[in-house]
């Protein structure tokens, strides 16, 4: 089978990533400076949002310093964009539907793929790099894709893709690593075999990090830990941690090889405690504060914050939407958490960026538990 790669033409590049020489526990950008990841999920942004409303969404993430967003390729096998048409033909993985041409206004022509390359391509435009999911880990846990289509698959998307400047692979999705190790790890190795200039990172199920699986993997640039969306007494699963994501942190920072991580999935602003009971609290704006400082003072390389109403891009059209969610995903944009995230990137890009490390040591009150626990990081002329 004959696949086409179309690339358009990009009207500004965005510095190449890569894990910091000075210090392996951060990012920088291919010229050494500084790389804070401020991410945002918006999971369902290529099925979900027509042009305009994509517009809308990364120019409203730009403006309040996100500078990631964590978005998947193939949600399920049958997923179409906002007007119908299937990224794949037979809801086959190995048969991508393109179609000749890439007018927006000829419904013969623009394609699910030529829809995610708008969106990559203005996301590029605004500074913002896209974390992409290739396969769910849902498609994968159902059997439907075997290793030898993942990696056909996985080939065709890098050289597709390989060439932008505002790219991350986010290998998993919402999945355990020992559960089908060989496609995940099929898929990390297809993708550095092909593309080497971009960063991969793999994104785990709630309460583990891909660190657990992947620390040695060559394909592995960073890790991710998802510390979830259960509170301290919903929490059983070992290690327990609770909404205590800094331990996740604590535990990577000291492996080796040294790796950069973040917590890539906390708890989502305006999401039921738990995720599926409505009746249960709702995690407000205090909550993702708390985990974003905590992640990052003990070492984290960022942070990537999540609402319920965007990361699913809820609509009013939508028949079955998720997690008793509240609002509709434009509504959601101004939610205070997503404002006031901006404000822990400027405070760690202000500072020497490359001594920084955490350290409990300077804390003069004993250290407190739970909601009490105080982060405390800091660098040669700071802290």
């Amino acid at each position: 089978m004959m696949l086409l790669y179309l690339v358009p033409s990009f009207a500004q590049r965005l510095p190449r990533l890569e894990v910091s020489s000075n210090n392996p526990h951060y990012l920088q950008t291919s010229k050494g400076k500084p790389f804070f990841w401020l991410g945002d999920t918006g999971w369902l942004l290529f099925s979900k949002l027509n042009r305009e409303e994509a517009i809308q969404y990364l120019d409203d993430r730009a403006q309040k310093g996100f500078n990631v967003l964590q978005v998947m390729v193939l949600h399920e096998l049958d997923v179409t964009n906002y007007d119908g048409r299937p990224a794949l033909i037979d809801k086959d993985i190995t048969k991508p539907n393109i179609t000749r041409g890439s007018n927006p206004g000829n419904q013969l022509a623009y394609d699910y793929w030529d829809h995610m390359d708008f969106i990559i391509t203005q996301a590029e435009r605004r500074g913002i790099y896209m974390a992409l999911v290739p396969i769910w880990g849902d498609i994968v846990k159902k059997g439907v894709v075997s290793t030898s289509q993942a990696a056909e698959y996985t080939t065709w998307l890098v050289k597709r893709y390989r060439s932008r400047s505002n790219i991350i692979w986010l290998n998993g999705g919402d999945v355990r690593g020992d559960q089908y190790t060989i496609i995940w790890d099929t898929i990390g190795r297809v993708i550095r075999k092909y593309d080497n200039q971009h960063l991969i990172a793999f994104h785990p199920f709630g309460r583990t990090s891909s660190s657990w699986w992947f620390q040695h993997a060559e394909w592995l640039d960073i890790n991710e830990f998802q510390s979830g969306h259960q509170d301290y007494d919903q929490d059983k699963s070992e290690p327990a941690y609770g909404e205590d994501n800094w331990k996740y942190i604590r535990d990577d920072y000291s492996k080796l090889p040294i790796k950069p991580t973040l917590d890539g999935e906390p708890s989502y602003e305006a999401i039921p405690h738990g995720l599926h009971d409505g009746n249960q609290p709702y995690w407000t704006a205090d909550d993702v504060r708390r985990y974003a400082y905590w992640s990052v003072f003990a070492g984290g390389c960022g942070f990537t914050y999540g609402h319920n109403a965007i990361m699913q891009m809820h609509k009013p059209e939508d028949a079955n939407p998720a997690f008793s969610v509240r609002e509709y995903w434009n509504e959601a944009l101004n939610a205070p958490g997503a404002a006031q995230m901006q404000y822990l990137k400027k405070l760690i890009l202000s500072k020497s960026f490359f001594d920084r490390i955490p350290d409990q040591s300077i804390l003069v009150e004993p250290e407190r538990l739970k909601h009490g626990y105080q982060a405390a990081t800091r660098g040669e002329d700071y802290a």
